[in-house]
């Protein structure tokens, strides 16, 4: 596996990923390289006894060295420049050559080499290729100790020899990279959870507060009106801008913390209250009842994303909210008779600029099994519809996860609804 560079670590719990997932690899090149030196220096226990001259110690050491580079170069390919890696047969090449013509020069101090050979061939070649490299490298060391006067027991110890000097280096270098894959992955997973869990607190971020800040948007444009004309009810309205703020700040508190909980009933409530407060006729029909979980705060976060639409993005003069239960799945419908027109009273957002609120439901819906659908009717409503299983997200925490939601334990206070309500 390439190496590659790490991920930018902006947070304490990526900076600690560091040691830990390099600290194995580490451990297991080290072992490897040990191994490998280990071999090659019981190689050059056979040079030193074979009694040769300054010369030639000097020249076997030399292509000694050689070998071994060739060797780790094989074993450890992501260390080597890509230049190197790229060219890893004509290096298995070149260590065929270095293994099989000192033969005839050193003769029996160079008995160790095939071993490593053999290693090579595996590590570089495909797999039916590398073990058939593998099996003539052993036969090959056989027939050139057979040719030079090698007894049968002799000839069998050297090529059983080699055969495991070969499976040896070959299971530590595989060893050393499965880890650093391994490794590699683990960070990967991490960095994807952390990235995971960003783009959950941005999703709920934009759905808690595209509302309140609508909300509050809304009534403040409202009071400004009403300050000379109604100085009470003006009053009011900036007492509800001042709770809907409190509120917006409490909700990002509860996704910091992960504990998020929304009531369907109240969030009802809440869009009723708010939808009459600026004229739009507003037709409630609920026909179910959801306990505290994740298919409800689903379901309270569809109609928070319907209604911010319907404030933003449309002149409605008449919205429809429905639930209801078919089967064994609990379905939302928001209808309004806006399509068309940006409202009037708000100027925060440019002309033609889109939202993610609908990718966003759709990954939450989605999350728990659901389906949502969006679109115009034949009769020129917009009509937003999530439908759930009831019983999504009960049993299996992770899905609750997937979808951005929390339960709270008893002891933790849900999520109080926007005001208005």
């Amino acid at each position: 596996m390439r190496r590659t560079a790490s991920p930018s670590r902006d947070t304490p719990f990526e900076e600690g990923l560091a040691p830990q997932a390099e600290m194995a690899p580490r451990v297991a090149v080290a072992i490897t390289t040990v191994v490998i030196c280990g071999f090659f220096a019981v190689a050059v226990t056979y040079v030193l006894q074979a009694g040769y001259t300054t010369l030639g110690l000097v020249s076997c050491f030399a292509l000694l060295l050689v070998l071994m580079g060739l060797q780790l170069c094989h074993s450890f390919p992501s260390f080597m420049p890509c230049a190197v890696s790229r060219y890893r047969r004509w290096t298995l090449a070149a260590q065929v050559l270095l293994t099989y013509a000192p033969f005839g020069v050193f003769g029996a101090a160079w008995l160790g080499m095939p071993g490593f050979l053999a290693a090579s061939s595996l590590l570089v070649l495909r797999t039916a290729l590398g073990w058939l490299a593998f099996g003539t490298v052993v036969v090959t060391t056989g027939a050139l100790q057979f040719a030079v006067g090698f007894g049968v027991g002799e000839l069998a110890y050297n090529c059983v020899a080699t055969a495991l000097t070969g499976l040896v280096v070959y299971g530590v270098s595989r060893l050393a990279s499965l880890i650093r894959e391994v490794q590699t992955a683990r960070e990967e997973l991490a960095h994807l959870a952390i990235t995971q869990e960003r783009l959950r607190f941005a999703r709920d971020l934009h759905d808690l507060l595209g509302y309140s800040l609508s909300t509050i948007t809304l009534k403040c444009e409202l009071a400004s009106r009403l300050v000379r004309l109604d100085p009470e009810r003006a009053e009011t309205e900036i007492t509800e801008i001042l709770q809907t703020a409190r509120q917006a700040l409490a909700d990002v508190r509860a996704v910091a913390s992960s504990y998020l909980h929304m009531s369907l009933r109240r969030e009802l409530d809440s869009a009723e209250s708010l939808l009459r407060t600026i004229g739009i006729r507003t037709e409630v029909r609920a026909g179910v009842e959801l306990p505290p979980g994740p298919v409800d705060t689903v379901l309270a976060t569809v109609l928070r994303e319907g209604i911010t639409n319907v404030l933003q993005h449309s002149k409605a003069q008449h919205c429809v909210i429905e639930t209801a239960e078919e089967g064994d799945h609990v379905r939302i419908t928001v209808v309004n008779d806006g399509v068309g027109e940006e409202r009037s009273i708000f100027h925060t957002a440019a002309p033609g600029a889109g939202g993610s609120g609908l990718n966003n439901m759709t990954t939450r819906v989605e999350a728990l099994g659901g389906r949502l659908t969006s679109g115009v009717r034949e009769d020129g409503w917009f009509r937003l519809s999530a439908e759930v299983p009831r019983q999504a997200g009960v049993c299996v925490a992770p899905d609750d996860e997937r979808a951005g939601v929390r339960v709270p334990p008893d002891d933790e206070p849900e999520a109080a609804a926007l005001p208005g309500r």
